[in-house]
């Protein structure tokens, strides 16, 4: 993960400047000037420095010298032709004049660093040595690379399809890394994790006094994405008003901010992926058919872990590698033991999930070999929140008598997962998801995430029982 300094007296300029770096998956630090920059940090353990020519203090030309041999990119308030010619001269990579849009910004930085393709090799949710294209041997990881090879020879939209964790931002960034788009942005939008009444906002951007508190104009992620790729994650999560307007991106390759009269044209792949049956939404009218359509052009399929046993050993050998040294721990490989149990893992949360074993297992094993107690792999101790959950929220019945709708003692012969699911359907129509997640003892996150393990939709607006 390149890693880049901002030096800059304005914080509303740096917090901009680090959303929109923090998007592609810099690591951003912060220094109000020269000498915080000097004394707070180590300034060759940067890969970039992006600041203000005009500084209190030393000036960024003094902190190009001071940072050689670290590429720096200078942006200015104050642009002249002579602070330019000066900034290169005294050894800047780069000149920029604010204000300058995220996508000019991006290729900038792209360009300075010394790998111009560094942001396709990773991404959120993907820690440490797993965003690297783990190139399995079982024949269906095989052919989905075969597919990913042909489909990003083309500028069609992308559906991915897999369970939680089995890659898919993976896969969409080796399809915008292979593409004739590789070197331009990409942008990652993971439309469950941004609320619904933000969505647009985000997506389109929004003109000055559009609404209260738009103080200015913000560009959308989309536009951020002109050149580049547009990855939406989740797809089967964004509302239905977002999806009209998305609709009429892809048909017309035109966006048009929130509060503006005049729509732009942009130049954008798209990539989606989701780990729910979108034909099966589309049928319900919980997600709209002609965008299903659209968006359905060319489709990879992701299997998941359980249906790829050949790669589960060489996998799980290859990320105990990875993360000893990414960890800064001593190597140890996987006992036959902890390879046996592996192998007999269903591993619902799939490559992700693995991943997190092995991390457990590297950090904690003292012995020649990772065992399977250092991986946590325990059947008993199978979803841990629940069960202490559950435990406190029958704590809480003083008198013995539960309250209506909330947990009740487990079953010992119903397993967790089922007990969860079952409290969850049995009442999301009359419960909102914060007194869902209060009864169950977890929080709105917690909740959130085990839908998406589960595959248990939220009720719709309106489905919500009287009582």
């Amino acid at each position: 993960m390149p890693h880049v300094l901002l030096v800059d007296d304005e914080p509303s300029q740096r917090q901009a400047l680090r959303r929109v770096l923090e998007a592609q998956d810099y690591k951003v630090a912060e220094a109000s000037g020269v000498k915080e920059a000097e004394t707070r940090y180590k300034l060759a353990e940067f890969d970039l420095i992006v600041t203000e020519l005009k500084l209190p203090g030393a000036s960024g030309s003094e902190l190009i010298r001071l940072a050689n041999p670290v590429p720096v990119i200078v942006m200015t308030n104050y642009a002249s032709l002579r602070s330019a010619v000066n900034s290169m001269k005294a050894g800047a990579v780069d000149y920029l004049a604010k204000p300058c849009s995220d996508a000019d910004l991006l290729t900038v930085v792209a360009a300075a660093l010394p790998d111009p393709d560094h942001s396709n090799s990773s991404g959120p949710g993907e820690q440490g040595p797993a965003r690297e294209f783990f190139q399995g041997q079982c024949p269906l990881l095989k052919r989905l690379d075969e597919q990913v090879a042909k489909v990003a020879r083309t500028d069609s939209t992308v559906l991915i399809q897999g369970e939680t964790g089995t890659g898919k931002e993976l896969t969409a960034r080796r399809v915008h890394s292979l593409s004739r788009r590789g070197g331009r942005p990409l942008v990652a939008v993971n439309c469950a994790a941004i609320p619904e009444s933000l969505i647009e906002s985000e997506l389109f951007g929004y003109e000055k006094g559009a609404f209260t508190g738009a103080t200015s104009n913000r560009m959308g992620l989309i536009e951020s994405a002109d050149g580049g790729t547009l990855f939406l994650d989740e797809i089967g999560e964004l509302p239905q008003s977002a999806q009209a307007r998305l609709l009429r991106f892809i048909q017309e390759g035109e966006i048009r901010r929130i509060g503006s009269v005049l729509s732009k044209t942009v130049d954008v792949r798209l990539i989606c992926a989701t780990h729910r049956d979108l034909s099966r939404l589309a049928s319900r009218s919980e997600f709209r058919k002609d965008l299903y359509y659209r968006i359905n052009v060319l489709t990879l399929t992701i299997p998941p872990l359980r249906e790829r046993q050949d790669d589960i050993v060489t996998m799980a050998q290859w990320f105990a590698e990875t993360l000893a040294e990414k960890l800064g721990c001593k190597f140890r490989p996987l006992s036959p033991a902890s390879l046996s149990m592996a192998l007999q893992h269903p591993w619902s949360g799939n490559v992700r999930e693995l991943e997190h074993a092995v991390e457990r297992g590297v950090v904690m094993a003292d012995g020649e070999f990772i065992e399977p107690e250092d991986m946590g792999l325990k059947l008993e101790t199978r979803v841990p929140e629940v069960q202490l959950s559950v435990v406190t929220a029958g704590e809480t019945a003083e008198t013995g008598a539960s309250q209506e709708g909330d947990p009740q003692p487990v079953d010992e012969e119903l397993s967790l997962e089922d007990y969860f699911m079952r409290f969850v359907l049995e009442h999301q129509d009359s419960m909102s998801e914060t007194e869902l997640a209060q009864k169950l003892g977890i929080s709105r996150k917690c909740l959130w995430e085990r839908r998406q393990r589960f595959n248990l939709p939220r009720s719709q607006p309106g489905r919500r029982k009287s009582t």
